[in-house]
């Protein structure tokens, strides 16, 4: 009988890529996710459902902006193209790879096959998924804003939950009572605007919780019930690290597959060109292993199939003694039956561990066995059981656990944009708007203020990796903003080519609503 619960939370989340130029780099950050993460991911939870001795229950978030992707006909018309062309760049791999090379070229086959198969549309499966009661669906902010740096006018946060809400209710068909607030970033007075908003439950990281007042009974293995009525669940740290961490998890074992030694990098740059691949880049062929910690790329060895396979299922063994062996001590000292909360990226699971979707089956599977219960949030929320009522924490999952990922010399500077952009938003839907143009131009305005506070081009700035086109995307999107927004004060015509090329560009959330930047009535 196991003496408590796991509870697996997963984050799937992409920023807008969809104005990349067929063929671009960010094109590729969709395609690789849907092939290695999103793909194997809603295959094995199905399979897993199918398994009368399994137990797959998983809560599962899917941002606003992936499912704007993994709905788009035109963007995902242009996948099996690609997973073509990438199997013709495998088939030129050194013969020394071949166990690896004929490993990926069958899960290369099997992502087209699943994606002919469901008319290349994921999204019916999810639906499906959590109708079965395995998944938990719960959305994020609309574009992954990330909400303590868009505070100073709460507008702007109301915008991107409630916009986020109808896009998930929209594509999905369901209401969600969930959201993985972006970066798990909370700031004090957050869950009233959460609960204004229809959202019943969120979660932290453990800080958010251990720090809270008064301090949890029951630490990160119960949820706390915020003032404003907003549960919130704790990432249990022992859980989380023997999974994500490369130096010290399971990730980061010689035998499994490496993430960084790519094809893209090894090929000569006019075989790349002729495929019409412009520079070297990834392109998610990999076929060496990681070899060990200490181990140069150009020293990594062969990717061996058979040998990582059978070390996932030792993995998965490990991992659940360990939590079985966790939830035994704490039932032995708490009240109440234990809750172990682990919170991960989506892509860790098959993009940065191409095992990771193995190794989530085989917890499934041999879960039962092993005597851990796999639970949700919303089943955990939904038995009833009285909750003590604290006050989150300001926290966040970022280094140094709150804001200064996302607030420091390389990012700051958007901070100010992001605030005088928003009270021009506010200030001119309280004065209301005239025509049905200007109306139309101040909706594709709000379209781009809110892919503009993207959170994911402030973490590249402060990463340093593509920072050009993060600083590229924030102008973009500010400078169509700001253009929309003084033909709307002023009255002055767009032109209707540049208008629908921003408009198809930037087309997502079809239903969005201007009059969400109104300011908001006081408590």
């Amino acid at each position: 009988m196991a003496s408590g619960d796991l509870a697996l939370v997963l984050h799937a989340h992409l920023p807008y890529v969809r104005s990349g130029e067929p063929g671009s780099l960010e094109e590729d950050w969709y395609f690789q996710a849907l092939q290695e993460c999103y793909l194997p991911l809603v295959q094995m939870l199905e399979a897993a459902a199918a398994d009368p001795t399994a137990q797959p229950r998983l809560t599962l978030g899917l941002s606003p902006t992936l499912l704007a992707l993994l709905s788009d006909t035109e963007l995902n018309r242009r996948f099996l193209p690609w997973l073509e062309q990438r199997r013709e760049l495998l088939a030129e791999a050194d013969p020394h790879f071949a166990a690896a090379a004929t490993d990926l070229e069958s899960q290369l086959q099997a992502a087209a096959d699943q994606f002919r198969a469901c008319g290349g549309n994921l999204l019916p499966r999810f639906r499906a998924l959590q109708q079965a009661g395995v998944l938990d669906l719960i959305s994020c902010a609309a574009t992954h804003g990330y909400l303590p740096l868009l505070r100073d006018t709460p507008e702007a946060v109301h915008a991107q939950l409630v916009t986020a809400i109808r896009q998930h209710q929209r594509l999905l068909g369901e209401r969600p009572l969930g959201i993985w607030l972006p970066e798990c970033a909370y700031y004090e007075g957050l869950d009233r605007l959460m609960a204004r908003c229809g959202l019943r439950y969120s979660l932290l990281d453990g800080h958010g919780l251990l720090h809270a007042l008064p301090r949890p009974r029951y630490g990160v293995y119960a949820p706390i019930c915020s003032p404003g009525g907003v549960a919130f669940f704790g990432r249990d740290n022992e859980s989380t690290l023997p999974v994500w961490s490369a130096s010290q998890g399971y990730p980061g074992d010689g035998v499994y597959r490496e993430f960084h030694r790519d094809l893209g990098w090894d090929l000569p740059e006019e075989r790349l060109e002729a495929a019409g691949i412009r520079s070297h880049r990834p392109l998610g062929l990999k076929l060496h292993r990681v070899t060990g910690q200490t181990c140069s790329l150009d020293q990594k060895q062969p990717y061996a199939p058979r040998r990582a396979a059978e070390r996932v299922v030792e993995h998965a063994a490990d991992y659940l003694q360990g939590r079985a062996a966790l939830l035994d001590n704490l039932a032995a000292t708490i009240d109440r039956p234990p809750l172990l909360v682990a919170p991960f990226d989506a892509e860790l699971f098959g993009h940065w561990w191409f095992e990771g979707p193995r190794f989530l089956a085989e917890l499934f599977r041999q879960g039962p066995a092993a005597g851990v219960r796999f639970t949700h949030l919303r089943e955990v929320l939904g038995r009833g059981e009285a909750l003590q009522v604290c006050r989150p924490s300001p926290s966040s999952w970022g280094q140094g656990g709150y804001h200064n990922y996302w607030l420091n010399d390389t990012n700051a500077w958007v901070v100010g944009e992001w605030q005088r952009a928003s009270r021009a938003m506010v200030g001119r839907v309280n004065r209301g708007v005239g025509s049905e143009v200007q109306r139309r131009w101040l909706t594709q305005a709000g379209r781009e203020l809110l892919l503009a506070q993207s959170s994911d081009w402030s973490f590249i700035l402060r990463a340093g990796t593509t920072t050009e086109l993060a600083r590229e995307r924030i102008n973009r999107h500010l400078d169509r903003f700001w253009r929309l927004l003084d033909a709307v004060e002023r009255g002055t015509a767009l032109p209707e080519s540049w208008l629908r090329a921003v408009e198809r560009e930037d087309g997502l959330f079809p239903d969005l609503n201007a009059a969400d930047w109104a300011t908001l009535p006081e408590n």
